[in-house]
Order: structure tokens, then C-alpha cells, then sequence
């Protein structure tokens, strides 16, 4: 039986983090990740990190502040042999706080 375990971030860099191990590493199909905002407003977070940081670089331009409207949701439907690897992987990218249902 499939459920979903689901992983909340406060970083746009984060939750892409935990997308790439779960596809790359644990070989969890992408078609049974998603990812989005919680809340009705784009967000990449709720803390500023990776490329939403202001560029430091010399000559390039700075650009706008990012989306920081909330956390991010990355929801994951698996098998219950793939639980505990989904929960390590959320864990390891820096999920906060991790909900299965």
C-alpha cells in the first residue's frame, strides 16, 4: 500500500536538495515527488539560501528579493519498503519537520 511522507523545508535549496537525493541516490521515481508552497503565494522558502542569495560577484547585477513566503512541501507517495530510505533522505536535506498520511 502507498502512502505519502512528506517533508517541510525553509529553503528553496533544500527542498531541490532532498529532490536529487531521493531521484539520484534512492532511485525513487520524480512522477512520485511533489513540491510546492505551502500556503496560496509562491515561496522559495522562508530563509534565504543558495540562489536565492544576492550575488556577491563583481559587475553582476543584483536582482529582487526572492519569494520568502512561507515553507516548502515536498511530498513523496512510496511504498512502505521505501519509507524509512524517504525519511533518511528528508531527514538529510534538512527537513524540519517530516508528516506521513
Amino acid at each position: 500500500m502507498q502512502q505519502a511522507i512528506s517533508g517541510e523545508f525553509s529553503t528553496r535549496r533544500g527542498a531541490e536538495l532532498a529532490v536529487e537525493q531521493l531521484v539520484q541516490e534512492y532511485g525513487i521515481d520524480r512522477a512520485a515527488i511533489l513540491v510546492t508552497a505551502r500556503g496560496e503565494e509562491n515561496s522559495s522558502g522562508s530563509k534565504i539560501a543558495g540562489a536565492d542569495a544576492e550575488s556577491g560577484h563583481p559587475g553582476v547585477e543584483k536582482h529582487t528579493e526572492p519569494e520568502l513566503n512561507g515553507m516548502i512541501d515536498v511530498s513523496i507517495k512510496c511504498g512502505a519498503s521505501q519509507e524509512s530510505v524517504v525519511e533518511t533522505a528528508l531527514k538529510k536535506a534538512g527537513a524540519q519537520q517530516i508528516t506521513k498520511s
